[in-house]
């Protein structure tokens, strides 16, 4: 049985990837060229440790908390149910995550949203769906280890600390900037890992999802 593997990664393009107000401009360039007489090619990256998609550190919200290097791998890394959202009208509050039937013991979950239209905008968009503290809090109980979403944050561009608090206080791992056009909704493992950068609150990350391709099992 073949495997699937979907590149959920919004690339580091400047110019097109949407930044959150205030953050540093992209800017990704040749810092050497051999064209000019170096000896190798060496390209200088600039950039927010929110830019693209990244992974939030308890740090980026809560005081004295710990940086990217305290994020377990092991909640980055196994199985995700992509969760079709996209007929939510608003925000994901809790009722809508009650309304979703989580599996339980389900441990990573990943918001596919009408965010995704958005994708095709280059700059930033403050009407973007996000999740609200009782949703955070409704996936505490549930015993979410992770939650991600395809847009620059999961909680409301008006009041983004409370939904992040109640996640990061609660060991949630929160990946944000997700590009979830191509994920169907379903089961996949999720391989997401964040530069390791320590003390950072915040660090760009590679997200992949994998599945079984079961396309042709019964024929012949």
């Amino acid at each position: 049985m073949d495997q699937v593997l979907l590149d959920v990664t919004v690339p580091l393009v400047p110019g097109s990837v949407p930044l959150y107000p205030g953050d540093t401009e992209l800017d990704v360039g040749l810092h050497q060229s051999r064209a000019s007489g170096d000896p190798a090619n060496v390209s200088r990256i600039v950039c927010s440790a929110h830019c693209g998609t990244h992974v939030d550190a308890p740090a980026h919200f809560l005081e004295c908390a710990g940086g990217i290097e305290t994020v377990a791998p092991d909640a980055l890394i196994g199985p995700a149910l992509v969760v079709d959202a996209t007929r939510v009208a608003g925000h994901i509050d809790a009722a809508a995550v009650a309304g979703m039937n989580l599996p339980p013991g389900t441990d990573r979950v990943l918001f596919r949203t009408s965010n995704s239209r958005l994708w095709d905008r280059p700059r930033f968009t403050e009407d973007f769906v996000a999740m609200t503290p009782d949703a955070a809090q409704a996936v505490v109980d549930l015993g979410v280890r992770l939650v991600g979403i395809d847009y620059l944050s999961i909680a409301p561009y008006d009041d983004p600390a409370p939904t992040h608090e109640v996640l990061l206080r609660a060991g949630v791992v929160i990946v944000e900037t997700l590009d979830l056009r191509a994920a169907e909704p379903g089961a996949y493992q999720l391989i997401c890992l964040p530069l390791l950068v320590p003390g950072a609150d915040g660090a760009p990350a590679r997200a992949l999802l994998a599945r079984s391709d079961t396309r042709g099992l019964g024929e012949g």
